[in-house]
């Protein structure tokens, strides 16, 4: 008797997915993550845009009360914005704070737009920063306002200094230099450095007031005063922080 043996013919299982299926799969794999990924990216940018905002009238926008202005709107249709708003203006140029009237001249023409002195706010870190009188340019440096008293004198010199998100600010950088501005409290100290006289102000009033509001300008000359005013809420042209000083006996 003899025997024979028939080998099968091998069977071939096909893959149950191709290797460009597999490919695929892998990146579909990481679609969801990456797509949350970019999500919560996208919502953290949103949240560090709004947050500062929010936090700042929780935290600090109660306890600044707006002052009414005893000006009637008319009046401000009729002048002009004082310290104007305009989505199309750049608000690094302070000629564009004054929409609808010419930032005036110097009164006192030897100083005019050559003038320098220096202001240090120690709570901010700001150190010896340049503020320019008769200068339009607030990137440069702060900028004193035409028309209104030089330090030590009787009167009232305001000083504008652009401000951003907070997060980005930098006390050496004209562009982020009052963003924290509105952490000031009454009492604390301001130096300024004028023709070799060192002068200290403690912060008598912060408040907040319309673009249009003139009152931010007026001069009284009981004391020396002076006032630094830059926009609120941080990042937005909204309104306008004012914070008044009265100088002190160093």
């Amino acid at each position: 008797m003899s025997y024979s043996y028939i080998k099968n013919k091998p069977i071939h299982v096909q893959p149950r997915y191709s290797k460009k299926t597999l490919i695929g799969t892998n990146i579909s794999s990481y679609r969801r993550p990456l797509a949350s990924l970019f999500f919560a990216a996208g919502i953290f940018l949103l949240l560090s845009a709004f947050w500062p905002m929010l936090s700042f009238q929780i935290n600090y926008g109660r306890s600044l009360q707006p002052v009414v202005s005893p000006l009637s709107a008319a009046f401000y249709n009729r002048s002009g914005n004082v310290l104007g708003q305009s989505n199309q203006a750049d608000f690094t140029q302070l000629d564009n704070w004054f929409v609808g009237q010419t930032t005036p001249d110097s009164i006192n023409p030897v100083i005019a737009g050559s003038e320098t002195y220096y202001l240090s706010i120690p709570k901010l870190k700001i150190e010896n920063a340049q503020v320019k009188y008769g200068s339009m340019d607030l990137k440069k440096s702060l900028i004193q306002y035409p028309q209104t008293a030089l330090p030590g004198q009787l009167g009232n010199p305001v000083v504008f200094g652009h401000s951003v998100l907070p997060q980005f600010f930098n006390p050496k950088s004209y562009l982020t230099i009052f963003s924290t501005l509105y952490k000031l409290k009454l009492g604390d100290e301001i130096f300024v450095d004028y023709d070799s006289v060192k002068y200290k102000y403690l912060v008598d009033e912060i408040y907040e007031v319309k673009p249009t509001d003139l009152s931010v300008l007026e001069q009284r000359f009981d004391n020396r005063y002076l006032t630094l005013i830059t926009c609120t809420p941080p990042g937005t042209y909204l309104r306008r922080l004012i914070v008044k000083t009265r100088i002190v006996d160093l």
